[in-house]
């Protein structure tokens, strides 16, 4: 994935698929373990290659193409799969170069930056705005840098290139987005993820591109290296079987006639990289550096790319693939982890009707793990499976090398939910320890954890808040249960053993009322208690599903979140004391329904973004200082 175009030396590893889910004993508190280790096996050439993909994706194909996350995949596109991403961290403190405190974007591992619509060095804030890369100076408040990245085809009026997130390390920024007219082997519709450095010395210009057939997945960055992860699905042209009537079982062997026409190119990525200079490079993974477990559906393929933020150029990004399924990523700065849950295969066996094939009776997560720490490209470690749901990353940590991971699990008609603790045995995710039967008959709507303390929130009518002590990994345990109404969708610790939760006030039937902000003592894990709530009736916001959009300040003592209430878009500005939430006041954008999406603290200034521009406030005061349109 990383340096050397000319010769990218790729490792997949094709791991996702077929494989049958544990399923739970006689209760939804007793399902079984992780599956056996994924046997991983290399190919001797691209012929053997060739023959296995074509055999496990016929294996796997239906009546109107692939069945995969719950959606049928046609073939010759990539899958616009950019996460639905949750991100303890809320950034924490960093010092600028002028001394200033600054507050980064809320992450979930503290040093581990995520990618998103803004980010700042507490000297400029660089965000993204119509297409465009814009950077603020904090100071004059002023933009002192604009360049287009996004465009537009000129024949259909449609986004040709799309820029969504990014990253910043020192003058550099990784844009993240696609291009849609990549065009590999010319087949029409084959969008490609696109990655753009960006150099902020002076005025802002791209120093170098790379895209690669797939649709973005997520990205982490460590210093000033960058891990990107992408999901591609086999480029297969399927024929138009609605003139085969209502026969299902003559378009699935009409399909698979396509597969096993398929050619060895159709499911290994390609990529393109141009240098400041416009000198373009290109390649594939390399077939010689396959390998495979015994079972998997060839119907996705997950690379991890790294880049240097800090080089020349991207580079050829050096390409790590497993040929899997992938939905959620986690990282911590050693490990990345990527989990993929099987909810679809459920429904594959409803929907896609394939002789000899078998779907799991319940549903469970794989999760692969590589390893970060040495120099280079990731290394494929560990793969192991657990029963049940993941809900986002959250739903993951890893605490001296073991890994908690939490999900809901359906069995005899009522759901349950389960933290594992998985064990690297070899290149085996195994399970050193397991507490389960957490809320029975409902599931899980947020997940925290902190050390060697778990945290889990499930919901129907109310609002069970487990902790969990995790410090033995054999024989992890619940110590404490607080149940109220509504639920937490997201939690943040908050100092001196307080923890803030995000979501939704209920009443005694379940029913949502509006937004929820509840402040919990957890000094004492087996007695958690709400010490303060504040509630806004009908309201809902952003961040009870993406955390990026919550700003914890705590040297102030400030809560800001998006809030939509009677479609009136504002900041709720809370301050947060040892027993208290009270209402600072609201800040709101030019525009009725202008959306603000995120906060950032730089010195005494709460900085507030929406797509019409940055608005400057005193953060002790909430008075006006200044607004930038964009």
């Amino acid at each position: 994935m990383r340096r050397s175009l000319a010769a990218l030396s790729a490792l997949v590893f094709v791991a996702a698929g077929c494989t049958s889910g544990a399923s739970p004993k006689a209760a939804p508190s007793t399902v079984t373990g992780p599956e056996p280790a994924f046997k991983l096996v290399a190919f001797d050439s691209c012929e053997q290659l060739l023959s296995s993909l074509r055999d496990a994706a016929a294996g796997a194909v239906g009546p109107w193409g692939f069945l995969n996350n719950g959606a049928m995949l046609r073939g010759g596109g990539a899958a616009d799969t950019a996460a639905q991403r949750s991100s303890l961290n809320g950034g924490g403190k960093a010092a600028a170069p002028t001394g200033q405190e600054y507050s980064g974007t809320n992450t979930h591992e503290a040093g581990v930056d995520e990618p998103d619509l803004v980010k700042t060095d507490g000297k400029r804030i660089v965000t993204l705005s119509r297409g465009a890369l814009k950077v603020v100076d904090v100071t004059s408040r002023t933009v002192t840098g604009s360049l287009t990245l996004g465009t537009v085809d000129d024949a259909s009026g449609k986004s040709a290139v799309n820029v969504t997130e990014l990253l910043l390390s020192g003058d550099r920024a990784l844009v993240l987005g696609y291009d849609y007219r990549a065009g590999f082997d010319d087949v029409p519709g084959v969008s490609g993820a696109q990655m753009t450095l960006v150099d902020l010395a002076g005025a802002p210009k791209v120093i170098g591109r790379f895209t690669i057939e797939g649709g973005l997945l997520d990205a982490r960055q460590v210093g000033g290296t960058a891990r990107v992860v992408v999901v591609s699905r086999p480029r297969i042209a399927f024929p138009d079987n609605a003139k085969l009537g209502g026969d299902d079982d003559a378009r699935i062997a009409a399909n698979r006639s396509a597969v096993m026409a398929a050619p060895v190119d159709a499911w290994l990525p390609q990529w393109t990289a141009t240098d400041a200079g416009g000198k373009r490079t290109e390649g594939r993974v390399d077939c010689g550096a396959v390998s495979r477990p015994a079972t998997y559906s060839a119907t996705s393929m997950l690379t991890v790319l790294t880049f240097d933020l800090g080089g020349a150029a991207l580079g050829g990004g050096d390409p790590v693939s497993v040929v899997a399924d992938g939905d959620t990523v986690y990282a911590n700065g050693p490990s990345l982890y990527i989990a993929n849950d099987q909810r679809w295969r459920v429904l594959a066996a409803d929907v896609v009707r394939t002789r000899g094939a078998t779907s799991p009776a319940r549903p469970s997560t794989q999760v692969f793990k590589f390893d970060l720490g040495a120099a280079g490209s990731p290394r494929f470690v560990a793969s192991g499976e657990v029963p049940g749901w993941l809900l986002n990353q959250y739903s993951m940590s890893e605490w001296d090398g073991h890994l908690r991971i939490a999900t809901t699990m359906a069995a005899d008609n009522t759901t349950a939910s389960a933290v594992y603790v998985l064990r690297r045995d070899g290149g085996r995710l195994t399970e050193a320890g397991r507490v389960d039967g957490l809320g029975k008959g409902e599931r899980i709507y947020s997940v925290r954890f902190i050390g060697t303390t778990g945290y889990v929130v499930t919901f129907r009518q109310t609002d069970p808040l487990y902790t969990l002590d995790l410090r033995d990994p054999a024989a992890p345990k619940v110590v404490g249960e607080l149940k109220i109404p509504g639920y937490s969708a997201y939690l943040h610790p908050a100092g001196d053993g307080r923890l803030l939760g995000l979501g939704q006030d209920a009443n005694a039937q379940g029913r949502v009322q509006g937004t929820q902000v509840s402040l919990f003592d957890v000094r004492d894990p087996a007695h958690p208690s709400r010490v303060a709530q504040f509630k806004r009736q009908s309201g809902s916001s952003e961040a009870e599903h993406d955390p990026h959009a919550f700003l914890f300040w705590a040297p102030l003592g400030l809560l800001a979140v998006p809030v939509w209430r009677d479609s009136q878009p504002a900041v709720l500005v809370l301050k947060v004391g040892d027993s208290t939430i009270t209402e600072a006041g609201a800040i709101t954008h030019p525009g009725r329904y202008t959306a603000i999406r995120r906060s950032l603290i730089v010195g005494g200034t709460l900085w507030t973004l929406s797509e019409q521009g940055l608005k400057a406030t005193d953060a002790s005061t909430l008075a006006e200082q200044a607004w930038i349109a964009l």
